[in-house]
């Protein structure tokens, strides 16, 4: 396959057709190799317009969607970014494209360890990746009890520009909001299992804002603030 002309065409007509023009955005789409960061069984359909299994019950999430949230978090270059769910670290790497660094948490250490793995051989070094309970954010989180093979840096209380949630929560993480800076923006989606909007928070002066960007579908956002296993 010709991934390099399979991923122009999902950002011409999967993204810029649906009214993202974002170059920086675009350009970091066009980079990241959609099909290295799912199952080998997956690769032909890798720039499809749909979402792809990963395994352990979780997706890589459609193209459009991933380019959506990223939009809204409206990211500047020097931003400290936190993800809640690592995934494959599809969408970790793309932050990581257009942020300073990026924090994610990843519950299930299977694919924490293999999202990390893969972007050190990309050579990203803007990431730090943890296993843990991403509800509680990146402050409130422990390690897994082999935490000297993923990535680790010392952060005392730090406060993100842009929080995103790659899951659904059933209600709003306090923890998270808690983390964001001043100005800072966290995509999330909300609400019950087959009933879920795209929500951006905005944080300023402690004031927060709620907007809602419409209906969506993602796998429940599992955790102490989260849905229970």
């Amino acid at each position: 396959m010709d991934f390099a002309k399979e991923r122009k065409s999902m950002v011409e007509r999967q993204i810029k057709a649906r009214g993202i023009y974002n170059d920086r955005l675009l350009d970091a789409f066009l980079k990241v190799e959609r099909h290295i960061f799912v199952p080998k069984s997956m690769i032909k359909y890798a720039y499809y317009d749909q979402p792809l299994s990963i395994g352990h019950g979780q997706t890589i999430s459609q193209p459009y969607i991933v380019a959506l949230m990223i939009d809204l978090l409206e990211l500047n270059e020097d931003d400290i970014v936190l993800e809640i769910g690592t995934g494959s670290g599809y969408q970790t790497a793309l932050l990581a494209e257009l942020a300073r660094n990026v924090y994610s948490i990843e519950r299930i250490e299977t694919l924490a360890r293999s999202a990390e793995e893969r972007l050190k051989k990309l050579g990203y070094n803007n990431i730090i990746i943890k296993v843990g309970d991403g509800t509680l954010g990146w402050n409130g989180t422990t390690f897994s009890t082999d935490e000297k093979t993923l990535s680790y840096k010392e952060e005392i209380d730090i406060k993100f520009d842009g929080i995103i949630v790659s899951a659904a929560a059933p209600e709003m993480p306090q923890k998270l909001i808690e983390q964001l800076a001043d100005n800072g923006r966290m995509i999330i989606p909300y609400g019950k299992h087959f009933s879920q909007d795209l929500l951006r928070i905005s944080k300023k002066k402690n004031k927060i804002k709620k907007e809602n960007f419409g209906g969506c579908m993602f796998v429940p956002l599992i955790g102490e603030y989260g849905w229970k296993k």
